[in-house]
């Protein structure tokens, strides 16, 4: 089994390998994607009040789905400029109650600090684009 910070070396692996990739394709046009850790202190402002669509990804360590979900989500929203937020709800409780999770993962999109649209569940590549597309559109 893969243990946390294995898992972490092979992600920003990754994440190195695409924006090399991007810099290639684009040169100065390369915009830097981060991932947004967010709780209960700084989901208003990190969430709510952001500028453009934002992507929260509510997860938690002990899920496998959540970690089969993670790379897919986090690629999808660098392709399509989304902002990306993932909220612990192990440790930010407060928030994934106001949004009535139940289950993860659940990936919720907000626009103007409102929920447009969301899944549950772990979902291939093609059905996340598929599914953000339509989001974005609404």
């Amino acid at each position: 089994m893969v243990g946390d910070e294995e898992l972490k070396r092979i992600r920003r692996k990754k994440m190195e390998e695409l924006l090399k990739m991007a810099e290639k394709k684009g040169g100065d046009r390369v915009m830097e994607f981060k991932i947004v850790n967010v709780c209960d202190s700084n989901f208003d402002a990190e969430v709510l009040r952001s500028d453009g669509p934002v992507l929260v990804d509510f997860w938690a360590e002990w899920c496998m789905p959540c970690h089969m979900l993670a790379p897919v989500i986090e690629k999808v929203a660098k392709d399509f400029g989304v902002k990306l937020c993932k909220l612990n709800v192990d440790f930010c409780r407060e928030t994934a109650m106001k949004y009535g999770i139940m289950s993860i993962p659940t990936v919720l999109l907000f626009k103007n600090g409102d929920v447009v649209d969301g899944f549950v569940g772990a979902m291939p590549e093609r059905m996340v684009r598929e599914w953000l597309q339509k989001a974005l559109a609404k």
